[in-house]
Parts: structure tokens; sequence; C-alpha cells
């Protein structure tokens, strides 16, 4: 309920952030981006409303109780007689897609507004959707304005999809970006589609945060986000995500200096040659390699991500990157594959493989790592041990499952 009193001072413009360690006061300036809202996958309930004793439908409440509170505020201060505007996560099939449009129409029809005034952007972040992409938004005709390439959540999606497949292996996860070939197909496809339809196409996350006491790592930093977005631009997507509000002039730089004038290129960039994009282009394998680095990266962010998510943080700044739910779901199923199947870590050129015993040492040294980095009054006091016990938790119920 937080969170929905959140949104109800956001759209007012009075909400405010006192952060007491720092001192500061957080507000927002007379002018801001469009407020979009991101409901609850289909997948999670509501655990404090019961309907005829079964929890209440998570999404659901989550829109219907922004959309009560917020449409007429929302359409006059901020749509411009549209809206309120929404960000669908976690699809996989267009048959969720025709079940939001549908309850679009009836809060539209309630509320006595137009039919479409409702617009959605649906993230496309699971393998099974990428095949559905032009059915999704036929499903969602009258209040799509686009695609979104969830990169992160994208990767988890497929090791989830391919769990029973030894051959399916990903290589450490920082090889596998969007130069990978069933990356690069997938966002490719993604442009195609939605500018055939006449809709946004948007790029994805840039991970990087600004480091403030390392000029020249936030320089290196940054020219990382330059490429990333010089990619996606030239690639024909009409806009992007940040993960922090300073690397928002590096994008629009970008994203203005290739695009001039026009506020996207679903006209300029048609990308025809998408078209031919193939089933075995979307599922080829990942390449590259698998290291002892890359397992220790793997624990060493799950755990430290799971702590600070127990003590109410959902986005933790770890190793320079803006770290959330994803990618700490990409490092636990990815520990978890190569430990099923035991994987070999061949980028290291020693022929070891993922084990129980291997694992479990590499727990306990990076446990120590985390401790020396953090220092022992912030280790304890962050939970830590509670996101190691939670990673275990997550990785023997899908291990076992």
């Amino acid at each position: 309920m937080r969170g929905q009193v959140n949104l109800k001072d956001a759209v007012d413009g009075t909400i405010t952030f006192h952060d007491k360690a720092r001192n500061r006061v957080y507000k927002l300036n007379n002018q801001t981006a469009k407020l979009f809202v991101r409901p609850r996958g289909w997948h999670l309930p509501e655990a404090h409303i019961l309907i005829d004793g079964e929890p209440a439908t998570g999404c659901l409440v989550d829109f219907g109780l922004y959309f009560y509170h917020n449409h007429a505020a929302f359409r006059r201060t901020q749509g411009a007689g549209l809206g309120p505007f929404f960000y669908l996560p976690k699809m996989e099939n267009s048959r969720e897609a025709k079940i939001w449009n549908c309850v679009f129409e009836k809060a539209e029809k309630t509320a006595g507004i137009e039919r479409g005034s409702i617009r959605a952007t649906v993230l496309i972040e699971t393998l099974p959707a990428v095949f559905q992409m032009n059915e999704i938004l036929y499903e969602l005709r009258d209040h799509s304005v686009g695609l979104n390439c969830g990169r992160w959540d994208y990767i988890f999606s497929y090791v989830k999809t391919f769990q029973a497949h030894r051959d399916r292996l990903l290589p450490d996860r920082v090889q596998v970006g969007m130069t990978q070939h069933f990356m690069k197909s997938y966002s490719d496809l993604l442009i195609w589609t939605c500018h055939r339809r006449g809709v946004h196409a948007m790029g994805g996350m840039a991970a990087q945060i600004p480091i403030r006491d390392d000029p020249e790592a936030n320089n290196a930093a940054l020219e990382l986000v330059r490429k990333d977005k010089l990619r996606e631009v030239r690639a024909g997507h009409d806009g992007t995500w940040a993960a922090h509000p300073g690397l928002v002039p590096v994008c629009m730089e970008i994203f203005s200096d290739n695009m001039g004038d026009t506020p996207n290129q679903i006209q300029s960039m048609k990308r025809e040659d998408a078209s031919a994009i193939t089933e075995e282009d979307l599922l080829q394998r990942p390449r590259g390699s698998r290291s002892l680095d890359g397992l220790r990266l793997n624990t060493r962010v799950g755990i430290q991500y799971l702590a600070a998510w127990l003590t109410g943080a959902g986005s933790v700044p770890l190793y320079n990157l803006m770290e959330d739910a994803a990618t700490a779901e990409i490092s636990r199923v990815q520990n978890w594959q190569w430990l099923k199947y035991g994987a070999e870590l061949d980028g290291d050129g020693l022929g070891v493989r993922v084990n129980n015993d291997l694992f479990g040492k590499v727990v306990e040294e990076e446990m120590c790592r985390i401790e020396r980095e953090a220092g022992k009054e912030k280790f304890r006091r962050g939970n830590v041990q509670g996101g190691l016990q939670d990673l275990r938790k997550t990785m023997h119920s899908t291990y076992t499952g």
C-alpha cells in the first residue's frame, strides 16, 4: 500500500524523500518524465487480499488501485487527455495480452473514458514471447505503444526454457551481451515487428552507474553506455532505458545525434532484413567460455542482492552496476545450471568441473571477500547470512524440482 501512496503522490506532483543518512531531500522537478506504472506479472499473488479464500491476482490489485485513484488526475496533469500508461512485464504468450486488453476496456468503460485511452508498453523478456510478438501487439492493438527489450530477464528465460538441455549451458554471464547472435536476433526481430505495426521499439537497460570517486573508471563506464546506445539507435530502436538518472544525458545525446529532429525511427528504419530471422537464429547456443571467476561473480552478486532485498532494497549498486532481481535470477540459475550438469570451467584451461564441493568452497571464500569489502559491522547489519540462506534455498528448490 505504501507503493500505491507513492504513486498517488507522484501523479499529484507532491512526492518527496528525505535521505536521513545524507541529510538530503529529493522532490520532483517542474518538468518530469511521463509516469509508466509496472504492475506485477500474472504469476504473482497478492497474499493480503483473498477472493473466495484464494489470494487475489497481484497485477490486478496493482492496476485496480492505481487506476481508480489516479486516472482522472493523470489524464489532466500528464496524459494530455490520455492514460494512464502502463509497462507490462513477464508475458509469455498473447493470451496474457488479451486478458490485459479486457481489463483495460472494462476500466475505460467503468470510468467513462474513451476506448484506447489506456496505453501500455510490453516487455519482451521471455523466450516464448519472442515467438508471439505480432500476436501480442494484435491483442493490445487499441492500447499498445510498443515493445521493449528486457535483456536480462530474457537471458534468464533462455536458461529456464532449456533447463533440461545439457547442450544449452551459458558461458560467463558477462559474455552474454547483445552481440551474441541469439540476442541480436531477438532485438532485430523486435524492431522489425514494431515498426511494421507502427509502434515503438524500445532498447534495453544500461546497467552502469556513475562512479563519482574514480574519474577514470567513470569515463570507462560511460564509454560502455555510449557504445551500447549507439548500437541500439543504429539498429533502429526508438528509445532506451537507463538504470541511473546520471546516464540519461549520455543516452539522450546518442539518440538525438543519430535521430535528428524525428521523435522515432518507425518510418525510417523498417529493418526488412530482419524478416529473414528464423527459429534457429533465436535459439542459437550462446558462444563463450565458463570460468571460476564467473562462478564467483554469480555467487557474490546473488548473495549480496538477496541480502539487500531482505532489508527492503529492490535495486542494489554492486561493482559499478545496478543489479536487480533479473541479474540476481541470472546469477542464481546459471550457478544451478552449471552445478546440475557438472559444467566444465573451460575458460580457465584447468578442466575443472562444477560440483557441490567446489561450489561450497566458492561460497565460503566469497563470503569472506564480502565481509572484507563491506567491513564486519556492515556485513552483520546487511543480513548477508540471510542472503546466503536464500541463495542456497532457491538453488536447491530449482535443482531438485
